[in-house]
């Protein structure tokens, strides 16, 4: 099994191609700006096979924004989401998608339920759905177990990037059990909304323990990050730290 992270474009969330004997299937597929571009991007790595169906982490725009092109583009592919996130993408729901914070519209997008633990096995491997509320009620991940990696989308925008829970169908306290879930699988990789994999297992209990620890101390705080922290921008899907956060570590998987 292959899996090739197409690097998030401006506002768009990464792009995560999984490739096995039995086919390929896309997590993710950023907003509706780039969408032409990506199903280039795409298309360049099928080598002439074709796409199965298109895996997204949730209802926000810079994951799920251009799916219904994406969709389209390879013969009208089903869109897997959450059944929380289905009714604001099938009504193009600007709103609760964050579409309108980037002055876009959301285009209405045809889906299909995944469930919790739904399994999608691709002959050499499989991708097991694992549900992780708390930036969105909708929230999912996407687990490879034999490769111990995960792709989160905006539940971890980036390690060095806590993610915001003040959006709508948003939860603090489950965005700690959500983290707690990941820490307890012992990860080696995780692909964050955008930015590098974070890899290594220490570095991966290193950031989920950081994340974690801040949102407990919000909890304490009454459900609000740091006085010192800026207002987050009206685009931004996560609260930006005054001291930075490490980035990125140099430890092998």
């Amino acid at each position: 099994m292959k899996v090739t992270r197409l690097p998030g474009i401006h506002h768009d969330g990464n792009v995560v191609l999984v490739s096995g004997k039995a086919g390929h299937v896309l997590i993710d597929a950023g907003t509706s700006w780039y969408q032409a571009l990506q199903v280039e991007r795409i298309e360049g790595l099928l080598n002439g096979e074709t796409l199965d169906r298109i895996l997204l982490t949730s209802r926000r725009f810079p994951v799920s924004g251009g799916a219904a092109h994406l969709a389209n583009a390879f013969d009208g592919i089903p869109v897997h989401i959450h059944p929380d996130g289905q009714a604001s993408l099938e009504t193009g729901d600007f709103f609760t998608t964050w579409a309108n914070r980037y002055d876009s519209d959301m285009p209405r997008t045809v889906t299909t339920p995944v469930l919790p633990a739904e399994l999608f096995p691709l002959g050499d491997g499989e991708i097991q759905a694992v549900h992780l509320p708390g930036h969105a009620a909708d929230g999912l991940g996407y687990h490879l177990p034999h490769l111990k990696t995960m792709v989160v989308g905006a539940l971890l925008p980036r390690a060095d990037r806590p993610t915001r829970w003040d959006l709508p169908s948003g939860s603090l306290v489950d965005l700690v059990a959500s983290l707690e879930t990941l820490k307890a699988l012992n990860l080696r990789s995780i692909v964050p909304l955008q930015g590098p994999a974070i890899r290594g297992k220490s570095h991966v209990a290193d950031v989920l323990g950081r994340h974690i620890s801040f949102f407990r101390d919000a909890v304490a705080n009454e459900g609000n990050p740091p006085a010192s922290w800026h207002r987050p921008a009206p685009t931004a899907l996560w609260h930006t730290p005054i001291s930075p956060w490490p980035l990125e570590e140099h430890e092998q998987v």
